[in-house]
């Protein structure tokens, strides 16, 4: 047996809470990179920049570049500059998303008629404006998007709404079903993650702490997979669960004892 090639993290949760590492994050992310694997820092969650992500783990002590962080905001704006990139957008989410798809070269309008697609994320700053935007743009045939499906985003002490309660609301007053998520656990993040590493999915181990978006896009992808508990995932949820990691952890520290079996 040998240790894996290349290792994919998910960031809340995983490697910190709120504005701490998980104890021995740092240390666990140095050795790694020490043997010479290859490490990527993958998040749903579409509130900041890569840039801002990566400054963050700098300064837990874990030095970071913009280019070894992957989000769903990136893979939204790639996919839709690749398929649809006369199109203009609606964002239901917060600045850094926005500012995303302007830099990705994206039409923003909150014009209904104008709307080609309705963008719904984790959005601290969700009102009835933004949601009757969507909704009226949905109506006119808008396409609908997401960034990612997180029920809830982990924080110190507890959890928080994340964009399914977005979702969940557009969904819910259009009658129409969102057509495609850009995050975990969708493939459109595993081939960006696995062509930044430059490895096949069966070298590499994904670390999270959710069950339904990072254990089951591993599965999926054909990765090896990690829960950590010092997430949203709890011990005795596996006891309920018909998905199941490879390996489970108290915490990130325990990942380079992992071995490829």
């Amino acid at each position: 047996m040998s240790n894996f090639h290349g290792y994919i993290f998910d960031l809340d949760g995983t490697v910190y809470l709120g504005d701490n590492a998980i104890p021995g994050a740092p240390e666990t992310i140095a050795l790694l990179r020490k043997r010479g694997s290859g490490v990527v820092f993958l998040s749903n969650k579409p509130l900041q920049s890569r840039e801002v992500y990566a400054e963050k783990l700098t300064h837990l002590g874990i030095p970071t570049s913009p280019d070894d962080v992957i989000n769903s905001s990136l893979v939204l704006a790639q996919y839709l500059v690749r398929e649809m990139a006369k199109a203009t957008v609606f964002v239901v989410g917060e600045q850094p998303l926005v500012d995303e798809m302007v830099a990705a070269g994206l039409a923003i309008s909150d014009n209904p008629e104008e709307i080609d697609v309705v963008i719904a994320s984790f959005d601290r700053t969700f009102d009835y404006r933004k949601l009757n935007i969507g909704y009226q743009a949905l109506r006119l045939g808008a396409r609908f998007f997401a960034t990612n499906a997180d029920r809830t985003c982990p924080i110190e002490g507890g959890d928080i709404p994340d964009a399914a309660a977005v979702i969940g609301a557009l969904e819910g007053c259009s009658g129409r079903k969102v057509e495609l998520v850009a995050g975990k656990p969708s493939a459109m993040i595993v081939n960006m993650v696995l062509e930044r590493l430059g490895l096949e999915a069966s070298d590499c181990l994904m670390v999270g702490d959710r069950l339904e978006t990072d254990i089951l896009m591993g599965k999926k992808a054909g990765m090896s997979t990690a829960l950590v508990l010092t997430g949203v995932t709890k011990q005795d949820a596996l006891t309920h669960s018909s998905l199941l990691p490879d390996f489970v952890l108290n915490s990130i520290s325990e990942v380079p004892g992992l071995k490829i079996s």
